[in-house]
């Protein structure tokens, strides 16, 4: 009989935990919903368009991008005196990032920042871009986890709204080649001029 009881009670213990976690759960949720209720919510790539709106001429490489990318591999067989190159890796359209100028640091113009996450409360500076001479090429360093930085040089098609970045590797005969394609979504060129 007292397993019976306990039983009784430990379920009656566990039922009581679950609906009181529930409540603090929805309590926090109709919390939540009130605070934003009594101010107008914009998301991080709303405020990211209204920057790059604003009435200035000519946005050049700052706005929002969609990111593509393309490793190659290129190697002798292994009889043979010619060199093969194959797609080894293809993502289409796999992120978003914005490109903002940043005048706030001498070392770097842009800074890259991927905006496909939501309801972050801060975004990671991913990537620095520094234009060279002509201002249609840049440099961009692209920070990878762990500390590691990437190095690419890029274009910028400014009829098309592309910008198409490149960075080789060599390990031993195989040379690794990677493309980047960042489409601009936002603004368009044709959007410019409202």
């Amino acid at each position: 009989m007292i397993n019976v009881d306990k039983m009784k009670f430990s379920f009656l213990l566990v039922g009581c935990v679950t609906i009181c976690s529930c409540s603090f759960q929805k309590m926090y949720q109709v919390n939540a919903a009130r605070a934003q209720q009594s101010y107008e919510q914009i998301n991080f790539v709303d405020l990211v368009k209204k920057y790059v709106s604003k009435d200035k001429p000519g946005h050049g490489i700052e706005g929002i991008y969609s990111v593509s990318v393309i490793v190659l591999k290129r190697n002798k067989g292994l009889f043979s005196s010619e060199e093969k190159e194959r797609v080894i890796e293809q993502k289409d359209h796999y992120a978003q990032v914005a490109v903002i100028r940043d005048n706030a640091r001498n070392n770097r113009e842009y800074i890259e920042v991927p905006v496909d996450k939501n309801n972050l409360a801060s975004y990671s500076v991913r990537g620095e871009f520094t234009t060279l001479s002509e201002g249609n090429i840049l440099v961009l360093k692209h920070f990878e986890p762990k500390g590691k930085a990437l190095t690419y040089s890029f274009t910028y098609d400014k009829e098309k709204d592309i910008l198409e970045g490149i960075r080789t590797e060599t390990n031993g005969s195989v040379t690794y080649t990677y493309k980047l394609n960042f489409v601009k979504l936002y603004p368009k060129q044709n959007e410019e001029n409202y």
